[in-house]
């Protein structure tokens, strides 16, 4: 065998290493972080729109709808920015560094709406620090996050354990913001100023676990790409090719959106629910949200034990019906707390397998692009990924606000406002069907997902093929 065989077989060997404990911490720490961030936008941000700045629901929803579209484009645009990203720090990691500080200011400027303005005003407010928010910042430093995971090993085994490390950590940062958040602020006066406050807390504490992540999380996957002289365009369009005859990426985008989408339906309608239906948005809001969110974390926690008996898609499968059950109890009696309760605890068992799996199925799929085409495309993947995974949950959130304001939802800056009855019957009618919905469509796209079958296959092909110096 050549040296240059011998250094091309050391190379493969060496990506395909454990990645430590604390490296799996740190990694989980990132996702903790962002979700301190996103659990606040998600789960508090509507109702603060409405029934503390007096904002309709259906201006809010078409304002994240519309910025989902920029969002999405800036996603192509920073998938294309971090691939071409060369620095000692590696390739994806360099970038939870640079955004760090602007994504934790975008959650303080979010609060901080000018509330003795006009509509005008504050819409056009909204709409920038919005955007500034989840289109620049949120997409700088989650799309080069989730692609770093495929660059720490080349393991499957190890890359799924990462996977589930990120999915069981990150809901904390959900459950701390959604049980201290409304405390907090009727604490400090159930003001807006109360809410900025809290916000900046929230933002103080994922600056520091986002530079734990960053210092602890080295890239160690560094595939050598065989030199071809090809013209730009050319290349573009062979890389964009690549990705859209992709059928397990489609599928696994497919998970991605709706993982988000179940995210973002309960974290929408959870305190409208919880304040107009249940009339508690303190105590039985927050039951209701950690229970449905310890749940998924301690399914997650032990997904791995039957990962490797049954693999990640009949996992997935098994997951989608018992949130399906889960969803059909809620509807039996959705007037009922303990119910309630209940069923959020049976959706979120049901919810953990789609969260342990999709970012580990997502870094195979990697592994798949590059043994079909010839293309090892992390950034670019993640990136098409995450673009579907915004504009969905825009159009979740457009839906959920329009039929809102459809009913005749009645906003207020002093929150104090009586709902109509069609209203009160529409927030119940979302929170029984929407979900029901989300998890049916996984069950299907779980039932048709194949790629477990052919990896070990796959990673025996490229291994041959990385030693001959070949993609």
């Amino acid at each position: 065998m050549s040296t240059t065989t011998e250094t091309r077989v050391s190379s493969i060997d060496q990506a395909m290493v454990k990645v430590p404990l604390v490296t799996k911490l740190a990694y989980g720490s990132g996702d903790v972080a962002c979700n301190l961030v996103f659990g606040t936008i998600t789960a508090l941000l509507t109702l603060f729109y409405t029934d503390y700045v007096g904002i309709s629901p259906l201006i809010i929803g078409n304002i994240m709808l519309i910025s989902r579209v920029f969002d999405g484009i800036s996603d192509v645009i920073v998938g294309y920015l971090v691939s071409h990203t060369h620095t000692k720090w590696g390739q994806s990691r360099p970038w939870i560094l640079w955004s760090s500080i602007p994504f934790c200011l975008s959650l303080i400027l979010l609060f901080s709406v000018p509330t003795q303005s006009s509509d005008l005003v504050k819409m056009i407010y909204i709409f920038i620090t919005y955007n500034f928010c989840n289109t620049v910042c949120f997409t700088a430093l989650n799309l080069p996050y989730g692609s770093l995971s495929a660059m720490l090993t080349r393991d499957s085994k190890e890359r799924d354990l990462v996977s589930v490390f990120r999915m069981a950590m990150s809901p904390f940062g959900r459950i701390l913001v959604s049980m201290s958040t409304i405390p907090l602020v009727k604490a400090l006066g159930n003001t807006q100023q109360a809410f900025v406050i809290t916000a900046t807390i929230w933002a103080a504490l994922a600056l520091i676990l986002l530079i734990f992540c960053f210092v602890k999380c080295e890239e160690k996957v560094a595939v050598v790409v065989p030199e071809k002289k090809e013209k730009v365009a050319g290349q573009a369009k062979r890389s964009f090719m690549a990705i859209v005859t992709n059928k397990y990426f489609w599928l696994v985008c497919l998970f991605w959106i709706f993982q988000n989408a179940a995210v973002g339906v309960v974290g929408i309608l959870l305190p409208y629910y919880s304040k107009y239906i249940l009339l508690n948005d303190t105590w039985m809001y927050s039951t209701i949200y950690f229970a449905e969110t310890i749940s998924i974390i301690i399914g997650v926690m032990i997904s791995p034990l039957f990962m490797r008996k049954i693999g990640k898609r009949n996992l997935l499968v098994i997951g989608s019906i018992i949130a399906i059950v889960g969803q059909i109890l809620f509807m039996l009696n959705p007037y009922s707390f303990p119910i309630a309760v209940l069923s959020a605890i049976i959706r979120g068992i049901g919810a953990a397998p789609l969260n342990a799996v999709v970012f580990g199925m997502l870094c195979d799929v990697v592994e798949y692009g590059q043994w079909k085409t010839g293309l090892r495309q992390e950034a670019y993947l993640f990136s098409a990924g995450s673009v579907g995974t915004k504009i969905g949950p825009g159009i979740v959130a457009a839906i959920v606000t329009g039929m809102l304001t459809a009913g005749g939802y009645i906003s207020s800056s002093s929150g104090g406002a009586v709902q109509p009855q069609e209203a009160l019957d529409t927030i119940v009618f979302l929170y029984q069907w929407a979900p029901l919905v989300i998890w049916v469509v996984v069950l299907i796209g779980g039932l048709l997902y194949g790629l477990d079958k052919i990896y070990p296959q796959i990673m025996e092909d490229l291994a041959e093929r990385e030693a001959r110096g070949e993609m």
